[in-house]
């Protein structure tokens, strides 16, 4: 595979902050792909992200407009987040929703977009995140209900391609720690 780390999320505010962190090392034409569960966090990381690059907006789960996109406030990249489920034709699609933005000048974070948006750049930042505790069945609800219930998660940060080949993600995950 690629660069790659694996660190232990203990809450929503870690993976808000994880999401922060990361920002430090994205740049105009990235690609990042998240994947997880439904719930698993990663709107919330992408709203780590947001405040992190600076953009303009709240960052919600953009599952009903498939794409939004947040345009700097500080000179920077703008992010484009992308809910990918729905998109059955995968890159065909992306040029047909006609984002006002230019892909190689953002941060293009999606999720869902396994299977489907690989081709838009020779390199990738795939982060997977998944329930800690195995997502044993009806644990997820007992967390959502019990805030003395631990929700912590397992995020793997894997880049692949030139883009990351250079990129330390150990060093940024331990600096989070």
């Amino acid at each position: 595979m690629g660069n790659a780390a694996t660190l232990t999320v203990p809450d929503p505010a870690a993976m808000q902050e994880l999401g922060r962190t990361l920002a430090t090392v994205l740049r105009p034409g990235d690609l990042v792909l998240l994947s997880g569960e439904l719930g698993a966090g990663k709107t919330t990381l992408t709203r780590g992200l947001g405040e992190g690059l600076g953009v303009r907006g709240a960052v919600t789960s953009p599952t009903f407009v498939i794409a939004r996109v947040h345009p700097s406030l500080v000179g920077g990249p703008a992010l484009v987040h992308v809910d990918a489920y729905r998109l059955g034709g995968g890159l065909d699609q992306m040029e047909d929703l006609d984002l006002d933005v230019s892909l190689p000048d953002s941060v293009i974070v999606v999720e869902w977009g396994e299977g489907k948006v690989e081709g838009l750049s020779e390199s990738r930042l795939e982060v997977r995140i998944e329930r800690a505790l195995g997502g044993e069945e009806g644990l997820s609800l007992e967390q959502d209900l019990d805030p003395d219930v631990p929700d912590v998660r397992t995020v793997t940060l894997d880049g692949i391609g030139p883009r990351w080949a250079d990129v330390d993600l150990g060093a940024l995950a331990a600096a989070r720690a």
